[in-house]
């Protein structure tokens, strides 16, 4: 079976690191399990169960049901720790994804210290080409107004 791509650097880091069948076969038991498929599946298999039994057509479990109530618990006794297992992988898959989300955090912050400073110089560099504009057109404006002491003479 060919394993899906996935784009987020922890489901690939998953996905690559899961050699063991165990890990794969409680996923895909607890994703049926918990589907509205397999309720309905199960909850018609009951259905044809209990009717076949009371009715007779077939007459191997009578009415305390024994050998059903035996298939539920049996079925719970298998369930219960497939979903702690699938469980605990969720857990590291999460620990997992906020582990590269904090160091994407980490990254995303030095990233916007650099590009503060390089603002903060950028306006500083600009104050001091205002000032020393200012001070050109200080300059230009003194000498093109006319001299009142040289009008005088």
């Amino acid at each position: 079976m060919a394993q899906p791509k996935y784009r987020h650097p922890v489901n690939q880091q998953m996905a690559q690191s899961e050699a063991d069948l165990g890990p794969r076969v409680a996923d895909a038991a607890t994703a049926f399990i918990g589907s509205w498929r397999f309720l309905v599946i199960q909850s018609i298999f009951v259905v044809i169960w209990l009717t076949g039994n009371v009715i007779l057509f077939f007459h191997f479990d009578p009415y305390p049901f024994i050998l059903l109530n035996l298939a539920f618990s049996t079925q719970a006794a298998y369930a219960a720790p497939l979903i702690l297992l699938a469980g605990n992988r969720q857990v590291m898959r999460d620990r997992m994804t906020l582990e590269h989300a904090a160091s994407q955090s980490d990254v995303e912050e030095e990233q916007n210290e650099k590009l503060l400073t390089g603002n903060t110089e950028i306006l500083q560099k600009v104050a001091g080409l205002e000032k020393q504009i200012l001070e050109l057109e200080q300059k230009i404006l003194s000498e093109l107004r006319p001299n009142p002491s040289g009008a005088a003479s």
